[in-house]
């Protein structure tokens, strides 16, 4: 028995049974009618679901608002994340295990029971509202809840780690004699960074960048809780869809939409990435 083929195998057979045929699926439901039935869509071929999706102004603002508070929400775990993995890349080993296990320890609640207490944290009678008025900072409850402010709160908290330990694990490995060559050399701290630590940690700032924008994309029980009814991202509608309306063509095309959305980007990403590699080498 030849276990290297097994082992090469493996994974394909694996991204067949658990993504391939998945897609097939959700592209066949996407490419009929829905009736009132069980399937609740049609055997036949149409597009109709398609066309509906770029014809009706709510989908392509609910896509474009669902872009904009990820890509907004990656930018501000970039800049949270950054500072934050380079000092513990850079403090003693046993400093370095206590914050990496700060960093880790949100996983070991629910996500959706921190969800929960920051709905505690954000309603007008919750913890901050409350210290704000004790402080005498306002007059009244501000209305934190329900918001794009809160979700966006969200977003940035629960995604956060992902951002950090993929910078961690470049910037630990990066060489700081490179750094204080090029300081040797003239350069300012500023510039020292653009030309020696930005380049290194490159890898781990698109892995963190993309840890982040796939799942908060496609998030939905974020902006359930935190957003309320007036929060329409493409996570809730694609979850109203199938589940409220019904409509599961419908349903299977925004699914399809928000899966070309998320591949393009990535597929152009990494042949930029192999290009600048082979550039380098």
């Amino acid at each position: 028995m030849n276990w290297r083929r097994i082992a090469i195998a493996a994974p394909y057979l694996w991204l067949l049974v658990f993504f391939l045929a998945p897609f097939a699926i959700v592209l066949k439901i996407s490419l009929a009618d829905p009736v009132f039935g069980q399937p609740p869509y049609t055997q036949s071929v149409s597009l109709d679901s398609f066309a509906f999706l770029f014809t009706d102004k709510i989908y392509v603002i609910t896509y474009l608002r669902s872009v904009l508070m990820a890509a907004s929400a990656t930018f501000l775990c970039l800049l949270l994340g950054f500072p934050m993995a380079y000092g513990i890349a850079r403090s003693r080993p046993a400093t370095r295990s206590l914050l990496l296990m700060l960093i880790i320890l949100p996983f070991w609640t629910s996500f959706l029971l921190r969800v929960y207490a920051w709905m505690g944290l954000l309603n007008n009678y919750g913890t901050i509202n409350t210290f704000l008025l004790w402080a005498g900072v306002i007059d009244q409850p501000i209305p934190f809840m329900y918001t794009d402010f809160a979700v966006f709160v969200g977003l940035v908290y629960s995604y956060l780690p992902f951002m950090i330990l993929p910078l961690y694990a470049s910037l630990e490995r990066m060489d700081l004699d490179l750094v204080e060559a090029a300081q040797d050399l003239g350069a300012s701290r500023s510039r020292a960074f653009w030309d020696v630590t930005w380049p290194l940690a490159r890898p781990g700032v698109v892995a963190g960048c993309l840890l982040v924008f796939i799942p908060a994309i496609g998030e939905y029980v974020i902006p359930y809780l935190l957003g309320g009814p007036e929060s329409l991202l493409i996570g809730r509608v694609l979850f109203d869809e199938f589940f409220v309306n019904l409509d599961w063509p419908l349903a299977s095309a925004v699914a399809i939409i928000l899966l070309l959305l998320l591949v393009i980007p990535i597929v152009l990403l990494q042949r930029y990435q192999a290009r600048d590699q082979e550039g380098v080498a």
